[in-house]
């Protein structure tokens, strides 16, 4: 009991007194019901990959989004993380395409430009068929200086054609993506601003 309560506090947001009780609560599920939760984390971590496109969550080469042919592949909304990414398909509001940058810019925790996916952003944009890059990073200083520097990177294209946009500031800021309501954020993000 003492190992899964630690193995539990080590995940974000979880402290002691959560990880116990969610040790009790595994404790007292039914066996097929604790199989299956065993189950579906180790399917995830076996199956589990980024999308060769947008570097969403997969099972195959290519995520579910990106093979949508309902979605919108002219917009492009980019997040840090894959739960911002979760945060917005939520909401039922967006009906374009992802593009995740698995974290930010913050040079004082060693990450460079170069450590994102952000090269492979800017070669998405190049083939002339996306009209739109939405930057919804968290409206902290790391998501700031992220979008910043990839507006001014999608910029230095001279495209023209590309609209650049912000989900809009009636998000709190400080605010992290996969914590806001889904109103809240499918209101930001019909409220986008040019960047």
């Amino acid at each position: 009991m003492e190992k899964l309560i630690k193995e539990l506090a080590k995940m974000p947001g979880i402290g002691r007194k959560t990880a116990e009780r969610l040790a009790y609560y595994i404790l007292r599920l039914p066996a097929q019901e604790a199989r299956e939760l065993s189950s579906a984390i180790e399917e995830l971590k076996k199956n589990g990959r980024n999308c060769l496109r947008c570097f969403g969550i997969a099972v195959d080469e290519i995520c579910h989004i990106c093979a949508d042919p309902k979605r919108d592949n002219t917009v492009i909304c980019v997040v840090e993380e894959h739960k911002d990414l979760f945060s917005i398909e939520r909401t039922g509001h967006y009906k374009g395409v992802y593009h995740v940058l698995l974290g930010h810019i913050s040079p004082l925790d060693n990450v460079h430009p170069e450590d994102l996916t952000i090269e492979r952003l800017i070669e998405r944009t190049k083939n002339g068929t996306v009209k739109e890059v939405i930057l919804a990073t968290n409206l902290n200083v790391e998501g700031d200086t992220t979008a910043s520097y990839i507006q001014k990177r999608l910029s230095a294209l001279g495209r023209r054609d590309i609209k650049i946009t912000r989900p809009a500031r009636g998000i709190p800021q400080g605010s992290y993506l996969e914590y806001l309501s889904g109103a809240v954020l499918a209101n930001a993000i019909d409220a986008r601003t040019t960047f």
